[in-house]
């Protein structure tokens, strides 16, 4: 009875198949140009097909590393995505997935760059035996020439002695080829959700080799290690003919010697106008380092959250944005993403931080909020911030109905949601599209209510002065308590108030049921799109995700769920 039809989380089926299309054209166009053109014919004779897999996956590598840097451009990826006119429904959500298409274009750079590398080594092992005395014919004639003047070399092993390894390594493009293999060795294994959970510094530091790969790979192809034939040289000696006559090079008048020469190289064409636009990126946020932040307010959460009100020139703000923030106290190069908690109505700004890693642990510590007092507000350390920038939550107002379901921690980007509608509905503004929101928060520790349960209590009272307590549904589920806990509910147990939160809405305990919750706003809402927002674990996220699928309407004027997770 009920069909799916629902934004991926991920990526975009049109996406991905764009993105392989692309690749897949690239390098099957170059490999084809390779095994064909005439003034590689020479340089086919020595490495066979492998000429054509280095060629065409470096093409393909030029191709993905010109993509690499786009999605990490924080700045234009929101500037497009507040362009609405020109962005709009599944590609504005698809902007959301920012890193999901970083990551497959850095798989698509390390399979490229295998196959660069294996195929290199082939041609390197190829090119040393057709110097050894086994090597006859035309590969031989091929391989002596270079060997007297006015003749130029097509093998750039110029003995079978030498080492091969040792010759590389003389080489331009064999030095910036092994320095790009290491640089993306380290960047790939330290990019493991392992090693980001284990010490995000590490991940951090070691991402930024980036710029030692991209230095390397521009001047990789100067090396002009392959070669082929010249165009003045095709002109005078006709390959076809010439290449039976290999013995007669020397002195008939129509099989001149053929010259060669390095193909120019690319790859800095490929990657100039993203580096420079990330360069510009760099630029943005270091001059945002240089405003100033005024931090107004510290309050420190008995549940060990720490919350910060600041003020800075210039600022503007939608609900469910995200800044990024630094602290040269902890660390004079790092930047970790924040959602804000304030509304945009509200003179301030601000985020809740919890200790989940060395950086922000090192940051509650440095503003006194690990048992210490809290410093005066003068006397903390600085703070930087660049931002805001979109997420996927600034969609909530876009839907007739939305259903927020946060878990843990990941309520932090509701809070500038619930606050700005309190404030909305607290002044008379152009009635919004929006006219439905369901908020679901599942949380294990109790102590976690206690700093959003004013902001609900505040937002359940308007809602009541107002007479819209029809606006928002919101349901708390504890899945974490203990016998003392059980005792203090059931010995305080009151009709009106709930124990745990002290809100007219009771807490659930234990997890919700899904099924249920989704078909009963389905029933609600027959003929309606519904957007359903996250931010969580991923395993919930997967459960939510099908819940979409499976709820959502085959008939296109029946109800339909667009799913949004929300990541950095």
């Amino acid at each position: 009875m009920m069909g799916c039809w629902i934004l991926n989380e991920g990526l975009s089926v049109v996406l991905v198949l764009s993105w392989l299309g692309v690749n897949f054209y690239l390098f099957i166009d170059t490999f084809c140009w390779y095994e064909k053109e005439e003034s590689f014919h020479y340089t086919r004779v020595i490495l066979g097909s492998t000429l054509a897999w280095a060629r065409a996956s470096a093409l393909c590598l030029n191709f993905n590393c010109m993509l690499i840097l786009i999605p990490i451009s924080r700045n234009l990826i929101s500037f497009i995505r507040g362009a609405s006119i020109c962005c709009r429904g599944p590609w504005r959500r698809q902007l959301d997935k920012n890193l999901k298409f970083h990551k497959l274009v850095a798989y698509g750079i390390a399979v490229n760059a295998t196959i660069h590398v294996v195929a290199h080594f082939f041609n390197l092992e190829r090119y040393h035996w057709s110097q050894s005395e086994e090597a006859e014919g035309l590969l031989a004639a091929l391989s002596k020439l270079g060997n007297t003047p006015n003749e130029s070399y097509l093998n750039p092993v110029r003995t079978f002695p030498a080492n091969t390894t040792t010759e590389l390594l003389r080489t331009i493009a064999g030095v910036t080829g092994l320095v790009i293999s290491l640089a993306l060795v380290l960047i790939m294994t330290s990019s493991t959700e392992f090693i980001r959970q284990v010490s995000y510094e590490l991940f951090w530091y070691t991402h930024h080799v980036f710029i030692i790969f991209f230095l390397s790979l521009a001047i990789h192809g100067t090396g002009r290690i392959v070669r082929g034939q010249t165009q003045d040289s095709l002109s005078l000696h006709n390959v076809t003919f010439c290449r039976d006559h290999y013995a007669e090079w020397q002195t008939a008048a129509q099989c001149p010697v053929p010259q060669f020469s390095g193909k120019e190289p690319s790859a800095w064409k490929w990657v100039l106008g993203p580096v420079v636009l990330y360069a510009c990126e760099r630029i943005i946020r270091f001059w945002r380092f240089q405003q100033e932040v005024v931090i107004t307010k510290v309050i420190s959460h008995p549940s060990g959250v720490l919350e910060l009100h600041m003020k800075k020139s210039g600022f503007k703000m939608a609900p469910g944005q995200y800044i990024l923030m630094q602290c040269p106290a902890v660390s004079s190069l790092e930047w970790h993403p924040f959602t804000l908690t304030s509304a945009p109505q509200e003179d301030f700004f601000s985020v809740h931080i919890r200790a989940a890693g060395d950086w922000t642990a090192a940051l509650l510590e440095a503003f006194g909020a690990e048992g210490q007092a809290l410093q005066e507000p003068w006397s903390l350390p600085r703070l930087a911030v660049d931002g805001p920038f979109g997420a996927a939550l600034t969609d909530v107002f876009h839907y007739p109905v939305s259903v927020c379901i946060a878990a843990g921690i990941g309520v932090t980007p509701f809070a500038a949601l619930l606050k700005s509608i309190w404030y909305r509905c607290s002044e008379a503004q152009t009635p919004l599209k929006l006219s439905k929101v369901y908020f679901y928060w599942i949380c294990r520790d109790a102590r976690a209510f206690e700093w959003f349960a004013d902001l609900l209590l505040s937002l359940e009272t308007r809602m009541s002065e107002q007479g819209k307590t029809h606006f928002l549904s919101y349901h708390i589920f504890l899945t974490g308590w203990d016998e003392n806990q059980a005792v203090h509910i059931a010995l305080h147990w009151d009709e009106n108030t709930d124990v745990v939160t002290g809100l007219k809405q009771k807490t659930f305990y234990g997890r919700p049921n899904w099924k249920n919750e989704f078909k009963q706003i389905a029933y609600n809402h027959p003929s309606s799109s519904i957007g359903v927002f996250f931010c969580g674990p991923k395993a919930l996220s997967k459960t939510l995700q099908r819940m979409c699928r499976f709820y959502s309407s085959a008939d296109p004027r029946g109800v339909h769920f667009y799913y949004n997770k929300e990541s950095f």
